[in-house]
């Protein structure tokens, strides 16, 4: 924390120190921190998959009385990379691009962090009360995810090269940076959003709500046996089909005979437009009126027999069915503009410093 005269506690061997200036105020801070060691902290991704040792800057964030480690950034960063360099390996301009992208978002979400810890500490809230939380969510922890065994958990923790008290120290990080959300962002009070606001944005967003043309479907599949006979799979969709044209319900013979994912349901598939089906399967569906089925549609993969129910043509949603989805929408945008607005906000009050 910093000190009372608004200093920060720090000093190197030789007890130099450095003036910087924050919006709160000049700070003292240590020499040191303008000339770190390099030091390695790990892999990077460049050109291949191979990874290579960087002398990285000790510290390279300082968030009012707390440092931010270039280790600590590439802890979150390097994962990323990874995945990077699976999609953009043959583009290294792309990759480059959103690479830096990536440690720009890492390091941002690290800064907000620290600020948010900060403004835990400041506002005076009951630690005690927090550290008996704490203690009993580990408990819960251990009883739920280490059957109760705390070695187990230490164990775990080994393995991963943490010990118990930095776990601790991530629990009760973690909680703080998620209770602190909830109060200046999440809370339901401070998210309202109004009927009017929910029909203008209807209105300014109606390509949004355009709907294709649609059926409602049940879809019996039987796929082709790896193994079996050549046309096995006609010759049961065929009797399938012989049942279904003498009477016996689609959804019957589908709840029985189907392979589908949806068998269950009887192969009701809902509302669909043509995106949903291969477009041999689309242009049978949408040939067919509400009632009918088709016959048996013979692929490489599977035989398929289609019944449509209903027949929707292209249409804008209503308000009534589009309500739902344009108050998430709209909570997500206000959500986002609490939090941008709420650090912000704790910018303005802090020093930060990168290096």
């Amino acid at each position: 924390m910093a000190a009372g005269n608004g200093q920060l506690p720090w000093g190197d061997a030789t007890g130099s120190l450095c003036i910087l200036k924050s919006g709160r105020g000049f700070f003292r801070m240590p020499a040191v921190v303008m000339k770190f060691r390099f030091i390695a902290v790990g892999a990077l991704l460049a050109t291949g998959l191979a990874a290579r040792a960087e002398l990285v800057s000790g510290v390279s964030i300082v968030v009012n009385d707390d440092v931010i480690t270039r280790g600590e950034i590439m802890e979150k960063v390097t994962p990323r990379l990874q995945v990077l360099y699976s999609l953009y390996g043959n583009d290294q301009q792309r990759f480059d691009e959103e690479r830096r992208k990536v440690y720009e978002q890492q390091v941002e979400e690290l800064v907000e962090r620290k600020l948010i810890l900060h403004e835990f500490t400041a506002s005076g809230y009951a630690t005690n009360v927090l550290e008996a939380f704490i203690d009993d969510q580990i408990k819960k922890n251990i009883q739920k995810e280490f059957y109760g065994d705390r070695a187990r958990l230490i164990k775990t923790l080994q393995a991963e090269g943490m010990t118990y008290e930095m776990y601790r120290r991530q629990e009760r990080e973690n909680f703080i940076v998620n209770y602190m959300g909830y109060q200046n962002v999440d809370a339901p009070k401070k998210i309202l959003i109004s009927p009017l606001k929910i029909e203008k944005y209807y209105k300014d967003h109606q390509e949004d709500f355009k709907v294709d043309d649609q059926v409602k479907v049940r879809m019996i599949v039987i796929n082709q046996p790896p193994e079996g006979s050549p046309g096995e799979a006609k010759r049961t969709a065929d009797e399938i089909l012989d049942k279904i044209n003498s009477g016996v319900p689609f959804a019957e013979m589908a709840a029985v005979y189907s392979s589908g994912s949806k068998r269950a349901q009887g192969g009701d598939r809902g509302w669909v437009d043509r995106s949903y089906f291969k477009s041999e399967l689309a242009q049978v569906a949408f040939s067919l009126k509400a009632g009918q089925h088709s016959s048996v549609i013979e692929l490489p993969e599977a035989c398929y027999i289609l019944m449509v129910e209903e027949v929707r043509p292209a249409h804008v949603k209503p308000l009534a069915e589009a309500r739902s989805d344009i108050e998430r929408t709209l909570k997500t945008q206000e959500r986002e503009r609490l939090r941008k607005q709420w650090i912000e906000r704790l910018k303005t009050k802090s020093f930060i410093q990168y290096y």
